[in-house]
């Protein structure tokens, strides 16, 4: 336990440039009391104390705005960056070393008594608004833009923005993205699909504008040729 209480601590330290020390992570970082609420309400959970378990979750809810149900499974290093409006579903699964920002809801979609929650593989970020609705899986390395509505399965070192959320990277950019163990989330440098697809009908109007303006020269140009035509007939 006091591994796993030093492992929160230092991903705070490797995530966030603002802390200046031990002592302001564990006075000042609501998502660190957060996480450490959820640990000891998941234990409770894992012995049966299902109530308990609760009345601990809810306490840390009242204290820190961020939401965990106790029966959520949470990996080492994570960390909940500001944390307010965060909401982690019951049967949500989250890997090692994954980041969640601010208002982050990792939903369900059903209300079958059954998996329900989105799973998270390691290195996952997940930008400030997004919403993970559903029992699929998030692979490792992806990163999830701020405000997305992620609602199907995500492969692994994926960006994903939009709503619904979209892959917006190759095959080849992701690859080369995970061998650089880039895993922050630079939305000043995420692609914009909408962008792309208005930016693709444009140039396709160009092209046909171009066409048409080739037919009407073609069009004038053969009107030209058939006077010409008539008027040496008439003249012979």
């Amino acid at each position: 336990m006091l591994r796993t209480f030093r492992e929160d601590i230092q991903a705070v330290f490797q995530r966030d440039p603002a802390v200046r020390s031990t002592l302001e992570v564990v006075v000042c970082y609501p998502g660190f009391h957060a996480l450490q609420f959820h640990r000891f309400a998941h234990k409770l959970w894992q012995l049966n104390c299902f109530f308990i378990a609760r009345c601990v979750s809810q306490l840390s809810r009242f204290l820190t705005g961020i939401e965990i149900h106790p029966g959520a499974k949470i990996g080492r290093g994570f960390f909940i960056d500001h944390g307010m409006g965060v909401v982690i579903g019951e049967t949500a699964e989250i890997g090692d070393n994954c980041t969640l920002y601010h208002g982050v809801t990792l939903g369900g979609t059903s209300w079958a008594k059954e998996k329900r929650h989105p799973t998270l593989g390691d290195d996952v970020v997940i930008g400030s608004g997004a919403k993970i609705l559903g029992p699929f899986t998030v692979g490792s390395g992806s990163k999830i833009g701020s405000n997305s509505v992620v609602v199907k399965e995500v492969p692994d070192q994926a960006t994903v923005v939009g709503v619904p959320g979209r892959m917006v990277l190759s095959e080849e950019e992701r690859q080369e993205q995970f061998k650089q163990q880039r895993f922050d989330l630079e939305h000043g440098h995420l692609p914009d699909p909408q962008a792309q697809a208005i930016s693709c009908l444009f140039e396709h109007i160009r092209k046909v504008e171009t066409q048409l303006n080739q037919l009407q020269q073609e069009h004038e140009l053969l009107q030209c040729q058939l006077k010409d035509s008539q008027t040496c007939s008439k003249e012979g």
